[in-house]
C-alpha cells in the first residue's frame, strides 16, 4: 500500500503539482455569480422564452429594445437547460438575429444540450457552423460531445470523436487527451481509458494529471489495487505524484470502504510530512462520518483546525451529510448555524444535504423553511432541493403538497428534470385515485414534449393505470405517445 509513498520524496509534495486535478468543469459559465439583476433579467428572458409562441418568438427576440450579449445568452440557455427544446429553438432564433452573433460558448451550450436529446444531426450541423463562423470548435466542444456519447451508451463513438477532432480543425494535445480520459472514467469505462493511456502515452506525453485521472477511475469503481499499479507505473515513468494523487488514493480506499487502510495511508502521509490540505481532511471527515464513526470524523475536524488549516464550505458540508445520516439533524443544524456565525456563507450543498436530513427525519415544515432562508444567502433553491421535497411528501401520501411544490419550480423558474417527472408520476400511483393518474397522464406528455425520454416501465405503468380506472381515451394517447417514442410494448400494436 505505501509503495507510492515510499517511492516519493519524504519531504513536502510540490504546491504546484497539488493544484493540478482530474476536472474538467465545462459547463461552468462565469466563477462570478451573477448580480441580483442580471439574474431577474435572464429569469425574465427564460420566461418569456417559455411562455412565446414559436412563430412569435423572432419578433420577440429580434426586438431592437434588447441588448443581447453571449453572458446572457449562456445564462438563458442554462436556465432553459431542462427543457430542450425551448433552449434550442431559442438559440436558433437568435441565430438569425441582425446584429447579434453567436458566440462560441453559446455554441457549446447549445451542441450540450442538443447531444442530451441525442439530436446527432444538430450536433453536427452546429459543429460545422462554428467552424464556417471561426469560432471553433475547440477541445472542449469535442470534450461535451464525447461526454455525452458515453452517457448515451456509445463509449467507441466517444473514441472517434477525439480521433477525428483534428479533421474539424482541432489538433489534440495533452490536455484534450487528458480531458477525454476524465470523461471515460467518471462514466465506469476506465479500463478503456487506461488502454488508451498506454497505446497514446508517448504521443501526448502523458503527464501526472493523466495518471491521477486514471487512478481515480479504478478509484471509482471501488479497485484500489489497479489504482496502485497504476501510480506505481507513474513513479517508475520519473513522474512524481502531487497531493492530488494521494488525496485519490485516499477517497478511494473510503469508497471502497477501507477505512483501516485509508487511516494507515493518512498516518503514513503525516510520518513522511507530506503536504495535507484542507481536501484531506474533508475527505477523513466524510469517509469515518459515512460508516458511522461519528467522533472519529469529529475529532479529525477539530485536529484540522488545530493544525492551522481552515475548514472550507466543503468540510462543513461533509460533516452537515454525515451527522444528518449517521447521528442526528439537530447537531447537523447546530453545525450548519455555527458554519454562518464563524461568517462561511452556505451554498447550495449545503442546504440540499440538510434539507434531506430534515425530510428524512420527517421534518418537512422545518425542510420548507430551511429553503425560504436561502434567499438571505442568495442562493436559489435547485432542482436537487425541489426533487427532495417532492419525493418525500409523495412517499408520506401528502400528494397535494408535492404537488404545490412543482407548481413553486415554474414561478421559482427552476425548471423541472427528469428525476423530478419520475418521481411525481410514481406519487400519483400512491392514491390509487383516477384522477392522480390522470395528472400521471399529463406529466408524461409534458417530460416528452421538454425533450426527456421515460424508461418504458413508466410508459407501461401510466398505460396499465389508466387503462384500469376507464380511461381508455386517454390510454390510447399515450400509447401512441409510446410508439413515437420508440418505447411499445410488443403486445400492443395501433
Amino acid at each position: 500500500m505505501f509503495t507510492l509513498l515510499r517511492k516519493t520524496p519524504a519531504k513536502k509534495i510540490p504546491t504546484q503539482a497539488a493544484k493540478s486535478n482530474s476536472s474538467f468543469p465545462w459547463r461552468s459559465i462565469s466563477a462570478t455569480p451573477p448580480s441580483a439583476a442580471e439574474a431577474a433579467q435572464v429569469a425574465a428572458m427564460a420566461d418569456l422564452v417559455l411562455k412565446s409562441d414559436p412563430e412569435a418568438l423572432p419578433n420577440t427576440l429580434h426586438n431592437p429594445t434588447v441588448e443581447w450579449t453571449p453572458y446572457l445568452v449562456d445564462r438563458t440557455l442554462k436556465r432553459l437547460w431542462n427543457h430542450g427544446p425551448k433552449a434550442l429553438q431559442f438559440f436558433k432564433v437568435l441565430d438569425r438575429h441582425p446584429n447579434y452573433v453567436h458566440s462560441s460558448s453559446s455554441f457549446d451550450h447549445a451542441i450540450d444540450i442538443a447531444a442530451r436529446l441525442r439530436d446527432y444531426k444538430t450536433v453536427w450541423t452546429l459543429v460545422a457552423r462554428m467552424r464556417s463562423r471561426r469560432l471553433g470548435p475547440g477541445p472542449k466542444t469535442f470534450a461535451i460531445i464525447a461526454e455525452r456519447y458515453v452517457a448515451a451508451g456509445k463509449p467507441d463513438r466517444a473514441v472517434k470523436v477525439f480521433l477525428s477532432m483534428h479533421e474539424h480543425g482541432c489538433p489534440q494535445d495533452l490536455n484534450s487527451f487528458n480531458a477525454f480520459l476524465d470523461v471515460l472514467c467518471k462514466s465506469n469505462r476506465v479500463e478503456k481509458a487506461y488502454n488508451l493511456l498506454r497505446v497514446f502515452r508517448s504521443k501526448f506525453k502523458v503527464d501526472v494529471v493523466s495518471y491521477n485521472i486514471i487512478a481515480n477511475g479504478w478509484c471509482l469503481i471501488k479497485r484500489t489495487p489497479k489504482a496502485l499499479e497504476v501510480l506505481a507505473e507513474m513513479v517508475e515513468r520519473g513522474l512524481n505524484p502531487s497531493l492530488t494523487t494521494y488525496n485519490i488514493m485516499l477517497k478511494g480506499y473510503f469508497r471502497a470502504g477501507q477505512t483501516k487502510e485509508a487511516w494507515e495511508f493518512f498516518q503514513e502521509m503525516k510520518r513522511r510530512e507530506c503536504e495535507i490540505d484542507v481536501v484531506t481532511y474533508t475527505t477523513l471527515v466524510h469517509g469515518f462520518g459515512v460508516v458511522g464513526e461519528i467522533k472519529k470524523a469529529r475529532k479529525i475536524f477539530d485536529e484540522m483546525v488545530g493544525k492551522g488549516v481552515l475548514p472550507s464550505v466543503a468540510t462543513y458540508n461533509a460533516l452537515i451529510q454525515v451527522l444528518c445520516k449517521k447521528d442526528s439533524v439537530e447537531n447537523a443544524v447546530v453545525v450548519f448555524e455555527e458554519m454562518v456565525r464563524k461568517g462561511y456563507v452556505p451554498n447550495s450543498t449545503t442546504y440540499t444535504v440538510l434539507i434531506r436530513g430534515l425530510c428524512h427525519a420527517g421534518e418537512m415544515e422545518r425542510a420548507m423553511e430551511f429553503m425560504e432562508r436561502m434567499k438571505d444567502d442568495d442562493c436559489e433553491a435547485n432542482v436537487q432541493i425541489y426533487n427532495i421535497l417532492i419525493r418525500y411528501f409523495c412517499e408520506a401520501g401528502e400528494i397535494d403538497k408535492g404537488l404545490n411544490v412543482f407548481e413553486k419550480m415554474g414561478s421559482a423558474n427552476c425548471l423541472p428534470n427528469l428525476d423530478t417527472y419520475n418521481v411525481l408520476i410514481s406519487g400519483m400511483f400512491v392514491r390509487k385515485k383516477s384522477d392522480d393518474l390522470l395528472v400521471a397522464g399529463k406529466l408524461l406528455i409534458e417530460m416528452v414534449d421538454r425533450g426527456f425520454l421515460p424508461r418504458r416501465l413508466t410508459f407501461n405503468r401510466v398505460l396499465d393505470g389508466l387503462l384500469l380506472t376507464g380511461n381508455q381515451a386517454f390510454a390510447k394517447e399515450i400509447l401512441r405517445l409510446q410508439s413515437k417514442c420508440g418505447r411499445l410494448p410488443r403486445q400492443f400494436k395501433l
